[in-house]
C-alpha cells in the first residue's frame, strides 16, 4: 500500500460518494484530510464527528466561486505547512438535451466541474511549486468521448478537464508536480438515483463486464496517481470503467 503519513491532502466534493470514500480512506493511512463541500453541511457534521478535527478538516467553499476558493487557500496556507495532494472530486448533472437545455444548466454545470477544477487547481499549484512536489488527481468521465444523450453540458465539462489536465501537467512537470485523471465509468454512487430503472439497465448493458463500478475501485485509482510511486506518469487518464 501506498504510504500516506505526513502527506496533507485537500478533496473536494468529500462528504459523499468517491469524494468521501477516497477522504476516509486517505485518513486510513495516515493522511491529514481537508474536505471540501458544496452546501450539505448536516452531513458535513456527521462525517467531522467520526474523526479527531487535527486529521480531517471539513470546509465549506463553492469551488465554482474564485473568490471563495482564494480565500479557502489563504486559511489553509495560514493553517498547514504543506500541500502535497488535490483531488478535483467535486461535480455535478444537470441532464437535459440540447434543444431543451436551459442556460442555467449549461453553465453551472461548467461552472463547478471545470472552472472548479481550474480555481483549486491555480492556487493549489502555487502551493505545491513552493516545496517542488505535488499531486493533482482530476475525476473526469468517459462522458467526456462518448457522448451520452441528455448530458451535452457533463461531456463538454469533463473533456475540458482533461485538455486542462495535460496543458497544465507539461506546464509544472519540471518541479515534480503530477498532474492526471481518473476516468470513472458507471459507479454505484447517488449519481446514479435520479436513473430510471430503463436507464440503468441501459446502461448496464453497455458495460462489457455487464456491471457498475464499486467506489473503492475508483479510489484505489486515484491513491495510486496520488502517490510517491506515479512519480513519472503524467498528463495520463487512468480509465475505470469495465471496459466501455
Amino acid at each position: 500500500m501506498a504510504d500516506f503519513t505526513g502527506r496533507t491532502a485537500i478533496v473536494t466534493g468529500a462528504t459523499r460518494g468517491i469524494g468521501r470514500a477516497l477522504a476516509e480512506t486517505l485518513l486510513h493511512r495516515d493522511c491529514t484530510v481537508v474536505g471540501i463541500y458544496g452546501s450539505n453541511k448536516e452531513e458535513a457534521e456527521r462525517f467531522q464527528q467520526q474523526w479527531a478535527e487535527n486529521k480531517l478538516h471539513l470546509v465549506g467553499c463553492d469551488v465554482a466561486d474564485q473568490v471563495q476558493v482564494q480565500r479557502f487557500y489563504q486559511d489553509f496556507e495560514a493553517r498547514f505547512e504543506n500541500l502535497d495532494i488535490l483531488v478535483n472530486n467535486a461535480g455535478v448533472r444537470r441532464d437535459a438535451i440540447v434543444a431543451l437545455m436551459s442556460s442555467e444548466q449549461w453553465q453551472q454545470v461548467l461552472d463547478i466541474n471545470l472552472s472548479g477544477t481550474f480555481h483549486m487547481s491555480k492556487y493549489a499549484v502555487l502551493l505545491m511549486l513552493k516545496q517542488k512536489y505535488g499531486r493533482i488527481v482530476n475525476i473526469t468521465s468517459p462522458s467526456s468521448y462518448m457522448g451520452i444523450q441528455g448530458q451535452a453540458n457533463y461531456a463538454a465539462s469533463k473533456a475540458g478537464q482533461i485538455g486542462f489536465t495535460r496543458t497544465l501537467a507539461k506546464e509544472v512537470a519540471r518541479k515534480k508536480i503530477t498532474v492526471n485523471c481518473v476516468s470513472p465509468g458507471f459507479i454505484q454512487t447517488d449519481l446514479l438515483n435520479d436513473l430510471s430503472d430503463e436507464q440503468l439497465n441501459g446502461y448496464k448493458k453497455m458495460v462489457p463486464m455487464r456491471r457498475f463500478g464499486k467506489v473503492d475501485e475508483v479510489v484505489e485509482a486515484v491513491l495510486f496517481l496520488a502517490s510517491e510511486k506515479a512519480s513519472y506518469i503524467t498528463g495520463a487518464v487512468l480509465e475505470v470503467n469495465g471496459g466501455l
